[in-house]
């Protein structure tokens, strides 16, 4: 599928400073690697999204463990840490 794309003066030029250097072999590759970065952002924005939306479930079903407990169980597991390496 064949198009073209108005990217600007600044990205344009970016574009084929690119090219220029050896970098890339033609702009179709530049945007070529530019969409597939953005599909790979897409992938992880939609991942973190409904790792959220699974947060939000167990915190409205009551599956979740406070802070301040999570917070002591961490600092005496540290402590411990440091306690048998001598520090």
């Amino acid at each position: 599928m064949a198009s073209s794309a108005n990217l600007g003066r600044h990205l344009e030029t970016y574009v084929s400073d690119l090219v220029k250097s050896g970098r890339y072999n033609s702009r179709s590759e530049v945007l070529r690697e530019g969409v597939r970065l953005v599909e790979e952002r897409e992938k992880k924005l939609a991942a973190l999204d409904l790792a959220i939306a699974r947060g939000l479930a167990d915190a409205d079903a009551g599956r979740v463990t406070p802070i301040k407990d999570v917070a002591s169980q961490l600092s005496a597991k540290y402590r411990k840490i440091a306690e048998e390496s001598g520090l």
